[in-house]
């Protein structure tokens, strides 16, 4: 047996899939593959990444109490697919760990398809999302997971997270997309992430739905700090939906521009930057050919993607030209 799935990277939209908004990701080419063999009563994985490997019985029932650490997110796929059979055999992985581009659903939709996962890709996103609020406890959106099921190549997927409608988005051709890290990764259980969430939340009770609600709603709000929340995730919904347009349009200019402004709002209203993702930006929107740039994930580190005419070699280090589309698989050998 034999199962992949791609990492992704946000073109625009964080921090709107948790409030039910829009999000523009595409599925990469870097990903996790399973390779292994049917095996009674256990998940036994190793991993090339980690020198522990995985050991996890079939009747889990507390992923959070699983160690290694990584292979919580293992625990959390078998207590949610409650597979009959196991398995036993090794990941291998292109994508760096901590870096933005959701090595852990990856490896959540890679392991269930291993473990014979049967469905759509709304519910096998679905099953992954629980299994990875129960491995460690973040109350992370959907659309990493989504991303990863429903990739099609050549295009960026706009993704309602009320309906989980996904929409397939043409990339013109004249332009690539880079992926620079930024050197800086994150872990979101030890970072602002949950506190971001509770704040979007405190903000939609007092002016509803934050997928629907103005810019003049959001000014009502009498908490400046609630109000900056509500502010990026209104506009960031905004932005992606004509992002998507321009896109589809052919404007590049207009689609750029868009995400170097989703990166100011991360950065000024949501709080989610460092100072090392915004001098990415800086240098990279100063760049010939470059038509905008952003932070691309939850943040607090991570990468930073950017929107280029197709002829352009970035010279950052630590950078990949991403191809948009790599679908998952899950064959036997």
């Amino acid at each position: 047996m034999r199962a992949h799935a791609p990492g992704r990277v946000n073109l625009i939209g964080d921090h709107t899939d948790y409030t039910g908004g829009f999000v523009l990701p595409i599925a990469i080419d870097l990903g996790t593959t399973v390779t292994g063999t049917p095996l009674d009563g256990m998940v036994r994985l190793r991993s090339e990444a980690f020198g522990v490997p995985a050991a996890v019985p079939l009747d889990v029932d507390d992923p959070r109490a699983v160690e290694p650490p990584w292979a919580r997110y293992v625990a959390g796929v078998v207590r949610v697919l409650r597979p009959s059979t196991g398995v036993v055999g090794t990941i291998t992985s292109t994508l760096p760990v901590g870096s933005g581009l959701s090595s852990s659903a990856a490896l959540e939709v890679a392991v269930a398809l291993a473990l014979g996962f049967e469905g759509t890709a709304v519910e096998l996103a679905r099953a992954c999302q629980q299994a990875e609020h129960l491995a460690v406890g973040v109350p992370s959106g959907v659309m990493d997971q989504l991303a990863a099921a429903a990739g099609v190549e050549g295009h960026a997927l706009l993704i309602d997270c009320t309906s989980l409608s996904v929409t397939p988005i043409p990339l013109p051709g004249s332009c690539a997309v880079w992926i620079v890290d930024s050197g800086g990764n994150r872990e979101l259980a030890q970072s602002e992430y949950g506190v971001r969430h509770a704040e979007c939340a405190a903000a939609t009770r007092l002016i509803g739905p934050l997928r629907d609600a103005d810019v003049g709603s959001v000014e009502r709000i009498d908490d400046p700090l609630l109000r900056r929340r509500a502010r990026h995730v209104v506009t960031e919904n905004r932005r992606v939906l004509n992002t998507a347009s321009a896109l589809a349009a052919g404007d590049l200019d207009a689609a750029g521009a868009a995400m170097t402004a989703s990166h100011a709002s991360l950065r000024d209203d949501f709080e989610v930057s460092t100072a090392t993702l915004d001098d990415l930006v800086v240098s990279l929107t100063a760049t010939p050919g470059v038509y905008g740039a952003r932070l691309t994930g939850a943040g607090f580190g991570g990468s930073v993607v950017a929107l280029t005419r197709a002829d352009v070699e970035l010279e950052a280090g630590r950078r990949v030209r991403a191809s948009a589309g790599c679908s998952v698989t899950a064959t036997p050998e």
